[in-house]
């Protein structure tokens, strides 16, 4: 594993799931009250061994970069290392970042100055938990130039990924990135036998990239020569199928691409239910993050149902279920809240016996409040008695201090809701 090069790819301007990225990149977006999005790869590369780990950022980078550095600190002693690749100006390029392939290209000299043998792809927004050895020991034994790791998905989700065919052998035979035709879905899908062999569902009959890829040093920057080639799904992998030895690799675990809000919302309560996707306490594979130094939480005559409380969150309410409490959040008295994900906030705004000035709405959720189906960006304030429910049903909206995405209400990161609000 020490001749293995990690690159996650901080992806492009995460317009599906804003105004979650309205002030960040899509892996700085908060996940399970007190994670980042970018954390899950790049724990899942430290639980394999790998210790050489490059994050290639490029739009709203601050908050990313400041977690990375102040989170991913190796021994001195040791190669390990975390580092951020900024998109830059330099002799070659005055661009940015034109895509997931280009992003790379634009780095590759710099994978390449640690005795590579294998660079390791990874997406910087999504969720699961894999043992990247067994994709690289899958690699090396079928003598693959490049390997793509897989999942099944249904044909609804189909047309949102890039679809392999593949032989009796596993090897890529063809590759289309979301396709839309009937029939051209109907020839990517899987056999009867490869499904019984699998164990796989009937109706998840399609093998989706999962934007995971081992790649031969020599064989990526032959892939990369052409200027043009920009996207590794829509560009790199179905040209490569021609020439190179492209070999897929089956994951059958949980694994969520989170690329809008209504995916984001979903993961997040899931892990708050009581049979989650990902155990975030196993011991041996755990989900690394920025060590705070908070109190535990302070929870006074609430009941609580299948939520996720962080540390240093203040909890007044009547009921909170299905619910998610993130670092530093602010409850008060008398307020129920359900399908909540609230991300908390990043400093102290909680003064005990000290009023507030009369014009300033306190950090957190107030007193007397009803949330329901809502996501709560971090240091938002919310006053006492708002009520937050889309009676309307509405699924795209921009409110006065809020947003509608796929039903789900989004008070954005420090946003403000007056008291008297209906929502």
């Amino acid at each position: 594993m020490k001749n293995v090069v990690a690159v996650i790819l901080g992806g492009g301007r995460g317009t599906r799931l804003y105004p979650l990225t309205q002030l960040r990149s899509k892996p700085a977006v908060p996940l399970a009250g007190k994670y980042r999005l970018v954390d899950i790869p790049i724990s899942n590369c430290i639980n394999s061994g790998l210790r050489q780990i490059f994050v290639l950022s490029q739009f709203q980078s601050a908050s990313l970069n400041r977690h990375v550095s102040r989170t991913y600190r190796f021994d001195p002693f040791s190669r390990g290392f975390v580092e951020i690749l900024a998109a830059e100006q330099t002799e070659e390029s005055m661009d940015w970042y034109q895509g997931t392939a280009d992003a790379v290209r634009k780095q590759l000299h710099r994978f390449l100055r640690h005795d590579t043998e294998h660079i390791l792809i990874l997406s910087g927004d999504q969720l699961y938990v894999m043992d990247f050895r067994t994709i690289l020991e899958a690699h090396i034994t079928n003598h693959a130039d490049i390997t793509v790791a897989a999942t099944p998905v249904t044909e609804r989700d189909a047309t949102e990924f890039g679809i392999l065919q593949v032989d009796t052998d596993k090897r890529v035979v063809d590759f289309v990135e979301k396709p839309r035709d009937v029939s051209l879905l109907g020839r990517l899908s899987l056999s009867e036998r490869s499904l019984v062999e699998q164990g796989i569902a009937p109706e998840r009959r399609y093998l989706a990239s999962m934007g995971i890829y081992v790649f031969r040093p020599e064989v990526l920057m032959r892939a990369l020569e052409d200027p043009n080639q920009i996207d590794f799904g829509k560009e790199v992998i179905p040209r490569a199928i021609q020439g190179a030895r492209v070999q897929s690799h089956f994951f059958s675990g949980y694994w969520e691409d989170i690329g809008t809000i209504r995916t984001f919302y979903a993961a997040n309560l899931d892990l708050a239910s009581d049979d989650p996707p990902i155990d975030l306490f196993e011991e041996n594979r755990p989900i690394y993050t920025r060590p705070r130094y908070l109190p535990g939480a302070v929870l006074r005559d609430v009941k609580l149902s299948d939520t996720i409380v962080c540390s240093g969150a203040r909890i007044e309410a009547t009921s909170i279920e299905k619910s998610i409490i993130g670092i530093r959040g602010v409850v008060g008295r008398g307020s129920r809240l359900s399908h909540v994900v609230m991300m908390g906030a990043d400093y102290y705004a909680y003064r005990p016996n000290r009023q507030a000035p009369t014009e300033e709405v306190p950090m957190g959720i107030g007193a007397g409040c009803v949330v329901e189906r809502a996501i709560i960006d971090k240091n938002a304030r919310i006053a006492d008695g708002v009520i937050i429910r889309n009676q309307d049903n509405l699924q795209h909206f921009d409110g006065p201090g809020y947003y509608i995405r796929d039903g789900i209400v989004i008070i954005p990161k420090n946003g403000v809701l007056p008291a008297g609000t209906v929502v």
